[in-house]
């Protein structure tokens, strides 16, 4: 479910769709989540927040985007351990990821087939799966 979602009242509506109260400093990480298409780190996220809305403090953020990956608001997007991105598109989609410049686009999932998954665990079915596709520039 991408998600560019301009107005208050719009995100205040999503937030409240998805189970979350709508307060001030969430709707703020929410506006910076859906007002474009990107894939904002926490500190990014941050940085955007308090431009507007100066006393937000980076647990409270994270605590927010772990409410929002919780409600199933955003995805999570770990391109390598110490790097964690949150995607406001939650459709089945899978990305290219430049490891020179953080760059990430997204990969429509509809041209994209998987074969030869080994058999799961018994009693386990699938809960999705992602795929990162690491680029950097040509020689």
């Amino acid at each position: 479910m991408m998600l560019e979602t301009k107005t208050r009242e719009e995100v205040s509506e999503l937030l409240r769709a998805h189970g979350i109260t709508p307060t001030h400093q969430r709707m703020e990480i929410a506006q910076v989540l859906f007002e474009k298409r990107w894939h904002p780190s926490a500190d990014q996220i941050l940085a955007a927040v308090n431009v507007r809305y100066a006393e937000t403090s980076k647990a409270t953020v994270y605590n927010t985007l772990k409410l929002f990956l919780d409600k199933g608001l955003v995805r999570e997007l770990i391109v390598d351990p110490s790097k964690v991105f949150y995607d406001s598109n939650t459709d089945e989609h899978h990305h290219f990821y430049d490891v020179e410049s953080g760059g990430i686009t997204d990969i429509d999932a509809a041209g994209i087939r998987i074969e030869g998954l080994p058999p799961l665990p018994a009693g386990m079915v699938a809960a999705g799966i992602e795929i990162i596709v690491r680029t950097r520039p040509g020689l």
